[in-house]
């Protein structure tokens, strides 16, 4: 099939559209309603403008808006190009649409924990989508290298949404890994492809001066490019910056494993196998060993999402837990990408719209429970299915999708990777066989990291809920570790000076709130004695000493002489665990390296709600004693007022919902919400649970009728033109 180029601006209105609503929601930052309102606008516009395209894109049809030549070249010059082909169109498609299930959930998202900064929040969310427009959309390799880095930028904001020292930090991590490290090999891949074959534009089936080309340098040209589009897709080893970056909002999380970034990366990966290299080519260029480049790609892949999730059986925090699955799922499109043959490139395909709808909704479902009960912890979550019905059910919905359960949309795309795997294997090279064997284990696994949410959530009380992980020994780690309660970073004076740590946090260093009764109680008087001493020793004045809170040689004797010390007074961690009862979990101290994550992902906000209301904010130079005295004064006070939204600990910021607690069941036990009672409003707002029933939806649609969706269409359309005639549809 030849394809019909039709010079039509609409690529470029797709493109434009969200950046002028960014312009029109800062404007509006001073009413919400119609900032807001330009969101919708401008997300309903661009999926009309994208959906307008579709009917003659699946006739052949592609739409072209070139600016002209923009870069000098030894040979024809450069263009800005944007081209709207059926690959395009996939990415675009997806993503335009999923932009309004997004903006929806974002409103109720962010106005239910009455989120800073929302402004700047949907503005840099509209910028994102532009350049996501771009990336699909892009005609050569120069503008989506353009596109790719402008994404990581306008992406930077909402990672470090919360402000917060950890936020940055991801937010630097993130922009290190994929701008300064993916984009530079892009950039290396692409230069390398021009000196190569005198050209970069995108060709279905690929570049035919590369076929020409010496063979290692074309091998080298390719692993940068997937290697540096891999980084947004979050192949290991280079995959550090997704988990770190769940500290940002979970819509932005959303956006980041499910829409935009990630996906991206995917893409960019898709168009170097097929419009860059072509998929024949992919396979021939050969290395030591028999491996091709194709090969080399799937292992890479298959190492990646086997990897990943026994990283996942591990994570105790939800969302962590969500973000290595997201590793270990993007993998199957790199696998699939490298499978040479017609099944194995529909079924990477389609896993792309098939992880969309699935990871979506698993990422709405832990926001709207975080924002509900602040709750983000497995381990807390005991019962919690009474509480929320409709969202834990669509949760185990996409959880059953994801590990590929029939009539579910992760099924019909690994089942096509299967039999592609396996057709390679009986007609081209055995190793494929291995390949199918890692796509068998991975659905395995899914199920394990799954399963233990699911039944916590509907088969477990809180009475009786048993924490201990599914994997009870280190390669599982435990939920509730060993190791002594302090381990010499989280001393009682880091709480008074950190003005961030809960009462809970006293006796480690930073682990998350939400422990059992007993524990936060006996935690909370230990704070009060620090402080006590410390004001009783300098009369509330500021010393060398107060400034840290409390002399350290005092804590032992003072307030730990619970903990194990040697003849100095010195607190020792207890490595003799033979007496210990293994029956029952063992005593939680964060370490940082198990199930137990430093922090919470999106709840260590410290402009929280009702911060900005709390009188007497203390200044920066008060004594750590000091200031955590005043602000316990300044939270009765607020509470004397009937404050509602007085910040009673600011590693949360006070719960308005009425479940008055953070993290894990209240003290009465979760209260029990019928599905009718559900469907009116009183799990939560419908602003979140109507996007989270709408993409559930979409996973079940496109397992039932994959076709008619017209995904199965578009993608069987893609690969049609793509591979040589000997290897078309069977």
């Amino acid at each position: 099939m030849t394809d019909v180029v039709l010079q039509d601006p609409r690529p470029l209105l797709a493109v434009l559209v969200s950046f002028v609503a960014a312009i029109l929601i800062v404007a509006s930052y001073r009413s919400p309603n119609v900032r807001e309102g330009w969101t919708l606008v401008a997300s309903l516009a661009k999926f009309g403008i994208v959906a307008s395209m579709l009917p003659a894109v699946l006739d052949g049809a592609v739409f072209e808006y070139s600016h002209g030549a923009f870069l000098p070249g030894i040979g024809t010059p450069i263009e800005f190009v944007l081209r709207a082909d059926a690959l395009g169109m996939l990415f675009a498609f997806l993503a335009s649409g999923l932009w309004i299930v997004t903006s929806f959930y974002s409103i109720g998202y962010m106005r239910g924990l009455d989120e800073p900064n929302q402004t700047r929040y949907f503005a840099a969310f509209a910028v994102s989508l532009s350049t996501t427009m771009g990336i699909a959309f892009a005609g050569n390799l120069v503008t989506i290298f353009v596109f790719y880095e402008l994404l990581s930028i306008a992406t930077y904001p909402l990672v470090a949404h919360d402000e917060t020292a950890e936020a940055r930090s991801a937010g630097r991590k993130y922009l290190a890994y994929t701008m300064f490290g993916g984009g530079v090999l892009v950039l290396a891949g692409t230069a390398l492809v021009y000196l190569l074959a005198g050209s970069v534009a995108f060709t279905p089936g690929g570049i035919a001066e590369l076929a020409n080309a010496d063979p290692g340098l074309a091998m080298l040209a390719f692993l940068l490019l997937a290697v540096g589009f891999g980084v947004k897709a979050g192949i290991m080893p280079l995959h550090q910056w997704l988990p770190e970056a769940m500290v940002a909002p979970t819509p932005v999380s959303g956006l980041l494993h499910a829409v935009a970034v990630v996906k991206s990366g995917a893409f960019g990966v898709s168009r170097v196998v097929l419009d860059v290299f072509g998929p024949e080519l992919v396979f021939d260029l050969s290395l030591p060993f028999g491996f091709t480049a194709g090969l080399v790609l799937s292992t890479i892949g298959a190492v990646t999402l086997t990897a990943a999730s026994l990283i996942a059986l591990r994570k105790d925090h939800l969302k962590r837990r969500l973000a290595y699955s997201t590793i270990s799922q993007l993998s199957y499109i790199i696998l699939g990408l490298g499978l040479f043959g017609w099944y194995g490139l529909v079924g990477a395909l389609l896993h792309i719209p098939a992880h969309a709808f699935m990871k979506l909704t698993l990422f709405f479902c832990a926001g709207n429970i975080h924002a509900e009960t602040h709750t983000d912890y497995i381990s807390q979550m005991a019962g919690i299915g009474k509480r929320m019905p409709l969202t834990m059910g669509a949760f185990t919905v996409a959880s059953l999708g994801m590990a590929g359960i029939p009539l579910l949309a992760g099924f019909v795309s690994k089942y096509y990777m299967l039999i592609g795997g396996v057709r390679m294997g009986a007609q081209l090279t055995p190793v494929a066989y291995y390949l199918v064997g890692a796509l068998l284990l991975s659905g395995v696994l899914n199920i394990a990291y799954f399963w233990p949410v699911i039944y916590t959530a509907f088969f477990e009380a809180e009475d009786a809920h048993d924490a201990k992980p599914l994997v009870d020994f280190p390669l599982g780690g435990e939920s509730r570790s060993i190791v002594a309660a302090t381990d010499g970073r989280g001393a009682p004076d880091d709480v008074a000076t950190d003005g961030r740590g809960a009462p809970d946090d006293a006796a480690t260093d930073g682990g998350r709130a939400g422990d059992e009764d007993d524990e936060s109680a006996g935690d909370a008087d230990d704070l009060d004695d620090v402080i006590d001493d410390a004001d009783a020793g300098d009369g509330g004045d500021s010393s060398p000493d107060a400034a840290d809170g409390v002399d350290e040689s005092e804590v032992p004797d003072a307030d730990l002489d619970d903990l194990p010390t040697d003849e100095d007074g010195v607190v020792r961690p207890d490595f003799d665990t033979s007496e210990r009862d293994f029956s029952e979990p063992a005593e939680r101290v964060d370490t940082g390296d198990y199930a137990v994550d430093q922090k919470p992902s999106d709840a260590d906000v410290p402009f929280g709600p009702g911060r900005a209301d709390a009188p007497d904010e203390p200044s920066d130079d008060i004594a750590g004693a000091d200031r955590a005295a005043d602000e316990t004064a300044a939270d009765e006070t607020a509470a004397d007022r009937g404050d509602a939204d007085a910040h009673v600990d600011d590693a949360h910021g006070d719960d308005a919902h009425d479940d008055h607690h953070h993290g894990g069941p209240p003290a009465g036990g979760w209260e029990h919400i019928a599905s009718l009672d559900a469907l009116r409003g009183r799990e939560s707002t419908w602003f979140t649970l109507g996007p989270i029933l709408t993409v559930m939806s979409l996973a079940v649609l496109l397992g039932v009728v994959p076709h008619d969706m017209g995904f199965l269409e578009l993608i069987e359309l893609i690969v049609d033109t793509r591979l040589p005639e000997e290897v078309m549809r069977p």
